[in-house]
């Protein structure tokens, strides 16, 4: 598998990357186990103009500035890229790989992506329990009972955020409901059912030092 550092990786990634992350805490190993996937967490890259890169994911946590409101608050959040991934891979302690949208996205697919961040941004945790819970039970029969409902719903959540952006930007088909989606899917070992013309690159680890 190829490496980049961060700095690098920051440079190379366009709007739609998948960055997607691989934790050692129970509850990341949890996640994984419920949805027989080998990441745990799945974010998006957005880069406008020439501003710094940008990551666009859901989490439970609130301590990173969201851009797009200027706020700190809970769920759908658009970060800089480069304080995320050091969070992440810092505190979280996950590792980090990048895989990138080939060919590289344009003007069309970047409004896209800015039109569900005005659409899911600031959609909180709370007002998707129910969503996660009915996830869980259509792919896996029953919930599972050793994942807190707090967890079921990060995971459903930020694989469902990338999926509806991912469809807004028109490279991922919509013929499937986007509470379908785990992180696991967005690995390179699946298969994502994208529209015509569009593909992912292999993972690559960006490494932080």
């Amino acid at each position: 598998m190829a490496t980049v550092t961060l700095d690098q990786a920051a440079e190379l990634t366009r709007t739609g990357d998948l960055w997607l992350f691989r934790g050692v805490t129970p509850a990341d190993h949890a996640i994984r186990l419920a949805t027989n996937a080998p990441v745990n967490h799945v974010a998006l890259a957005l880069t406008v103009g020439d501003l710094p890169a940008m990551m666009w994911h859901a989490e439970l946590g609130r301590r990173l500035l969201d851009l797009w409101t200027g706020t700190h608050h809970r769920g759908a959040q658009l970060h800089d890229l480069r304080a995320a991934v050091e969070r992440w891979t810092g505190l979280r302690k996950q590792r980090v790989f990048l895989r990138q949208l080939q060919p590289e996205s344009g003007r069309v697919e970047e409004d896209g992506a800015l039109k569900a961040v005005a659409r899911w941004n600031g959609t909180s945790f709370p007002s998707t329990g129910q969503l996660a819970w009915r996830w869980f039970s259509g792919r896996n029969g029953i919930p599972n009972p050793e994942l807190p409902m707090a967890l079921r719903t990060e995971v459903a959540f930020c694989a469902e955020l990338a999926a509806v952006t991912l469809q807004s930007m028109g490279v991922l088909d919509d013929e499937l409901p986007a509470t379908w989606y785990d992180p696991g899917r967005f690995w390179s070992g699946d298969a994502l059912p994208l529209q015509d013309g569009w593909g992912y690159g292999e993972e690559i680890e960006v490494t932080v030092t």
